[in-house]
């Protein structure tokens, strides 16, 4: 994008609501894992969005021809890794401290960097792998090894980082042949068939009616966090969007201390802003390198 083209004021609208979705996604799954595992919480959240997406396609095209694809291969491994990623970040907001898992989920475009040789045959520079380094010692300040004991739900952050960054790198192979609609409908069937499955296989229970308007919030929120972050890097260049994005860590962690009394750790904030400060250097030097 052109920068005399950027819309920073509409851009940060747009951000807001994407960190209102993700916090109210966080505080609507920790809610609904009192009485559902995350394979049932992830089927029901693919199966309410996939009607939602359903409704919005037949409102916007009166037709279904928009969900047709050739590329099932990459909608399939992609949908995989966004299933399992969604699984550890939902399992990781009920065990750790709300503010640590979104810290560790910053350390998601690291994880793309040192991916893309893999998926993308890009090359792996040295910038790069001091970039990875920098991300890691961030990791560390907020994991507080030795300080703290480590749990599952650490380790849950960080796969979810992983497979997200795996489910960003096909996802961008993806939007070159397939329009948004036709992504979130076989990402939202694909999904709600994985955790159906995974549910009946683990004995599936049926949510209590008071969890509904949990599992409706979860699943509009699933939607209109991803739709609203992409609306806002299609305004402005992700330079102006990815520090609108850090304001994330201090929302979530206000919300974390009001509603479940966690506490605010300084080193959580410092650890995210290390992670943040080498993501922000890679890409500036990414744009200075497009320039030249």
């Amino acid at each position: 994008m052109e920068q005399g083209q950027s819309q920073p004021f509409k851009a940060a609208l747009w951000m807001c609501g994407a960190i209102a979705s993700f916090t109210f996604m966080a505080v609507a799954g920790r809610t609904v894992q009192t009485e559902l595992n995350t394979f049932e919480l992830m089927f029901w959240r693919s199966f309410l969005g996939m009607l939602i997406v359903l409704a919005i396609i037949r409102w916007r095209t009166g037709e279904f021809a928009a969900i047709r694809t050739r590329h099932w291969g990459l909608h399939l491994t992609r949908n995989i890794f966004h299933f399992f990623g969604q699984n550890m970040w939902f399992y990781g907001i009920a065990v750790i401290p709300l503010s640590q898992l979104v810290a560790l989920e910053f350390t998601m475009p690291i994880w793309v960097l040192l991916l893309a040789p893999l998926f993308l045959g890009e090359v792996l520079t040295r910038r790069k792998l001091i970039v990875a380094l920098i991300g890691f010692i961030g990791v560390l300040v907020v994991a507080q090894p030795g300080v703290q004991p480590l749990s599952s739900g650490h380790a849950a952050g960080i796969l979810a980082a992983v497979a997200f960054a795996v489910n960003l790198i096909f996802t961008r192979k993806i939007m070159l042949h397939d329009a948004v609609l036709c992504v979130l409908f076989w990402m939202t069937l694909s999904q709600t068939v994985m955790g159906l499955g995974l549910s009946l296989a683990s004995g599936f229970t049926w949510p209590s009616l008071a969890l509904s308007p949990w599992l409706v919030i979860i699943a509009i929120t699933g939607l209109t966090a991803h739709y609203s972050l992409t609306s806002a890097l299609g305004l402005a260049p992700a330079m102006l969007v990815a520090p609108m994005e850090f304001a994330r860590l201090p929302i979530i962690a206000l919300v974390g201390m009001v509603v479940y009394a966690e506490a605010l750790d300084p080193m959580v904030f410092l650890g995210a802003a290390i992670i943040f400060s080498a993501n922000f250097w890679n890409m500036r030097g990414a744009r200075i390198r497009s320039r030249a």
